[in-house]
């Protein structure tokens, strides 16, 4: 009995601060959405790829150590392409105005599991310039490996290219205001049951039952000046009824 009692209240409280919750998720989206298509700068990201193949004389010999040495070789050149002795360069060639700490904000790299294939992706305002700087990383590192590292087993597997159609990976206005809509229904929610928690007033019999511990007995109902008007008129008019029977009687 407790327990349907207590859904009732939720859902009364709910019902009661309706227009709250309502208006906090509207507001939240609207934010979001202003936010998302009006002050976000939209970022591009351009990707290439190199392959750490086998360095050995032979290549149509398949060997298995020299394959594992490369795999674990991609970790030091992940460090390595973002390091100064890379970007530096690609800074200089491309004519850069930017730090090489700000470059290598830009830049990502990674490798699947177990997979030779290391992925360079450079997030940048500019869709064109993502792409150069990509492609301009992956060229700087083929050719300076061989210096740093003594080795030449790295090849450029492909090319980034600037796309017609190219879509900024972020923001993503539709995400953000799905996102801002839970978070506003669920800010709402939790408002308008703070709000009847702190709401310590007595609004009828059963919070006085509620207070005092002991059932209520009658309830005196409000009326309006109208309707006392009204009620007060009546009964005068029905007194004037009865007085003129009376006379009439007695006569």
């Amino acid at each position: 009995m407790e327990e349907t009692i207590s859904l009732v209240e939720l859902l009364q409280t709910l019902k009661k601060r309706l227009r709250l919750i309502v208006s906090i998720t509207f507001i939240a989206v609207l934010i979001s959405g202003i936010i998302s298509y009006f002050f976000l700068t939209p970022i591009y990201q351009a990707s290439t790829q190199l392959l750490v193949n086998q360095s050995k004389q032979d290549e149509s010999v398949y060997n298995y150590n020299e394959v594992q040495t490369n795999l674990q070789l991609i970790n030091t050149y992940n460090v390595i392409i973002k390091s100064p002795a890379i970007l530096e360069t690609v800074i200089d060639e491309l004519n850069l105005d930017m730090t090489v700490k700000e470059l290598t904000e830009k830049i990502t790299v990674a490798n699947e599991k177990d997979s030779q294939v290391v992925n360079v992706s450079v997030q940048d305002p500019d869709a064109a310039m993502a792409t150069e700087i990509a492609n301009k990383t992956a060229s700087v590192f083929k050719t300076e490996i061989v210096k740093i590292m003594s080795v030449d087993n790295v090849k450029i597997l492909t090319k980034a290219e600037v796309e017609d159609s190219a879509a900024p990976i972020k923001p993503r206005p539709l995400l953000n205001i799905a996102i801002a809509l839970v978070v506003g229904l669920m800010v709402g929610v939790g408002l308008a049951f703070l709000l009847e928690y702190l709401d310590n007033t007595i609004k009828n019999e059963q919070d006085i039952e509620k207070l005092i511990g002991v059932p209520v007995l009658g309830v005196i109902a409000t009326m309006d000046e109208a309707t006392l008007k009204r009620n007060s008129k009546k009964l005068r008019s029905e007194r004037s009824t009865k007085g003129m029977r009376g006379e009439t009687f007695g006569s």
